[in-house]
């Protein structure tokens, strides 16, 4: 597959640095993991000191090939790594992809974190690589992402049911938001908005 996005991609603003995904990141995803011991979230992918290697690799693989896009997520005023999000599902001749893989840090949630990172993502997928829409998905069973997806402007497309088997052998049922380019003028406004009243404490 042709490579839709130019290596390397840096995406930052006053709040959060995106930077592409390397190996030496590693100690730093995994003391993020660690913030809240995030992977034993049954309904997340998060990786543990066991599976960080293969996630990075598994990363850098689909990278190669041109279907993801990771990120390491950086706070911009600390320098420290907070998270990983990631561009997948990219299919260039559709001009769609998708936003995910994202996790942070439990000391960064429910902060201004989530909603600068997508506002940079999608801000890129629809102003530079001109997608006609972006997609993101959780888990039924993830109630928090659920409503973060939502008020960050998305609409709920339907609900995958037994979508994928997880790790565990119980069935995962997915549940699929999108965002379209004829809507992003207005979710840019309301994350704008988001953004602002974050920054004045509001």
């Amino acid at each position: 597959m042709q490579k839709w996005i130019a290596h390397p991609l840096e995406l930052e603003d006053a709040t959060v640095k995106l930077v592409p995904l390397k190996r030496e990141h590693r100690d730093g995803l995994l003391a993020a993991a660690s913030d809240g011991s995030l992977w034993e979230l049954w309904y997340t992918s998060v990786p543990s000191a066991e599976t960080i290697d293969a996630f990075i690799a598994t990363a850098l693989e689909q990278q190669e090939k041109g279907e993801e896009y990771p990120f390491s997520v950086i706070d911009a005023q600390s320098g420290k790594i907070i998270g990983c999000t990631r561009f997948y599902g990219m299919q260039p001749q559709h001009k769609r992809l998708e936003i995910g893989y994202t996790w942070y840090a439990k000391s960064v949630q429910r902060t201004g974190v989530n909603t600068a990172c997508k506002r940079l993502l999608l801000a890129y997928a629809f102003e530079q690589l001109n997608c006609i829409a972006v997609q993101i998905v959780t888990d039924w069973f993830n109630l928090r992402s659920r409503a973060a997806i939502a008020r960050l402007g998305a609409k709920q497309d339907g609900v995958l049911r037994n979508h994928r088997i997880n790790a565990d052998g119980s069935y995962r049922d997915t549940v699929v938001f999108s965002i379209t380019n004829s809507e992003w003028h207005g979710v840019k406004k309301n994350l704008d908005y988001k953004m602002l009243t974050y920054n004045c404490g509001l």
